[in-house]
């Protein structure tokens, strides 16, 4: 064992007490001292940069309205608080899970999926809220800033043991801005920030618990599986709940603004569910409607539709299958493009028709730090795109899935089949009532294309509930469905 040099360690430990010194400050907003190696000016860069990666993982929710509303209310809600100045940026996106999250620097987005499951204002308030007390904590940034500390403290350990300087490069891994995990006290003074920011704004904060108890009675329905993204971190619900009912007791507001009914209008026609016109499965066939092509998938394999991808996983995990966009304007062009990556290896390219289509194709190997990949590419035109299909795996394996992955490329043809090409989303169609009627009685004259118990999730309502003349009821309708 190498024996440490102490003039060395003591001067990594007085940079590191000087980092600490220089790095902490209070912050406005929640007023308790924070340790910060991140600038407002870097907060703000990295919020733009991150930005259109995230627009284009998750799309942008094509209802210039409802934009124009979320992104009026949160600018409203945002210059409440102790960092109005931020570039603050609201953004509905197009993903139907229930989930609202935030980056630096003021962007914020929410899912259509959680605003169907919202029933006022005030509760989109509270949402929103709850991301702004993120920023404005600057949660993100210090768990940056601390991760940057953990590496100072890796450096100090390298110099007394220069074997753990392999460590360094793994701790830089996962920086990524959406997977920085807030802790629960992060999450819980969030909601302490956010209910602050609601009664700033005029809003009825006691809106805020009902937004905790749609998310337990989630969580209950999908059996602990397929949670809510928001309850992935944060606190229990139910706890939530309670705590800020606790706070409530000493907030003393008369008329804060709830608008049940006009926030509900704005769902009327939102699509709710997955779109089937972005791509959906029957099984292992994937059919796009909008791009008009089907593709077919190897029996037991794992399939996912993502917006810029559709992916595939064998039973053994040990390869995949990918389909996206190619950016060059011909097969051939692109399967030469994609060979002449750098650590890849292959050809030569073979020119086909699939399906009637231009096609291209090629073996191909990758040098990874996993080790050696094996795979095949295929390159198809169809509709004045070309489309890449990728099939990968381990190189030890590769040669059992070849051909089967080669099947599943050939099968790569324009979509006719008129049921699939005339499927259409489930909407959220609100009802003003012009009698009182019981879920029951509304379910019955308004039928949905969903569980009555999903219409109650929905309504924030229980099965029993009776809604009085005047209310606005949600429903689902739409279809064909796939």
């Amino acid at each position: 064992m190498m024996r440490p040099n102490p003039r060395r360690w003591t001067r990594v430990l007085l940079a590191t007490v000087a980092l600490i010194l220089v790095g902490c400050a209070v912050n406005p907003a929640t007023g308790r001292r924070q340790l910060m190696f991140v600038s407002e000016q870097q907060e703000i860069q990295m919020g733009l940069e991150a930005d259109p990666s995230i627009v284009a993982s998750f799309g942008v929710y094509p209802d210039s309205g409802l934009q124009r509303y979320v992104a009026g209310l949160g600018q409203r809600l945002a210059s409440q608080t102790e960092r109005p100045t931020l570039p603050w940026t609201f953004r509905v996106v197009d993903d139907p899970a229930v989930n609202a999250f935030a980056v630096p620097g003021g962007f914020i987005y929410i899912t259509r999926g959680i605003m169907a499951h919202m029933n006022s204002e005030a509760e989109l308030a509270s949402v929103l809220g709850h991301e702004i007390g993120h920023v404005t904590a600057r949660h993100s940034a210090q768990q940056m800033s601390t991760q940057q500390l953990a590496q100072v403290g890796l450096v100090a350990g390298a110099v007394l043991a220069p074997k753990l300087q392999n460590v360094l490069g793994v701790a830089g891994v996962g920086l990524q801005l959406l997977f920085l995990k807030f802790s629960r006290d992060d999450e819980r003074e969030a909601d302490d920030l956010g209910l602050r920011y609601m009664v700033r704004g005029g809003y009825d904060a006691s809106e805020m618990p009902d937004v905790y108890v749609m998310l337990d009675r989630m969580s209950a329905a999908s059996g602990g599986d397929g949670l809510p993204g928001w309850l992935s971190t944060h606190p229990n619900p139910v706890d939530r709940q309670q705590r800020i009912e606790v706070k409530l007791d000493s907030i003393r507001q008369t008329n804060g603004t709830v608008n049940q009914a006009q926030y509900l209008r704005r769902l009327d026609g939102l699509v709710y569910g997955p779109n089937p016109r972005e791509g959906f499965f029957r099984e292992q066939e994937f059919f796009h409607p909008d791009l008009r092509f089907r593709l077919d998938f190897p029996a037991g394999w794992a399939t996912a539709n993502q917006k810029q991808a559709v992916l595939a996983q064998s039973p053994n995990k040990d390869a995949l299958m990918q389909l996206t966009l190619a950016s060059e304007r011909s097969a051939v062009d692109a399967a030469s493009a994609f060979l002449a990556q750098e650590g890849v290896q292959g050809g030569p390219v073979r020119s086909s028709s699939i399906n009637g289509l231009s096609a291209a194709s090629a073996s191909f190997s990758a040098t990874t730090q996993e080790g050696t990949l094996r795979g095949l590419a295929t390159f198809v035109e169809h509709g004045g795109a070309v489309y890449q299909l990728l099939g990968y795996g381990v190189a030890s394996t590769w040669g059992s899935y070849e051909s089967t992955v080669d099947r599943s490329f050939e099968s790569f043809r324009v979509l006719t089949d008129r049921s699939a090409l005339g499927v259409q989303p489930l909407r959220l169609d609100v009802v003003t009532l012009d009698r009182t009627l019981t879920l029951g009685q509304f379910n019955q004259r308004y039928p949905s294309r969903v569980p009555i118990e999903t219409v109650a999730l929905i309504n924030g309502v229980e099965l029993a509930s009776t809604f009085p003349r005047g209310t606005p009821v949600k429903r689902v309708v739409g279809g064909p469905l796939p």
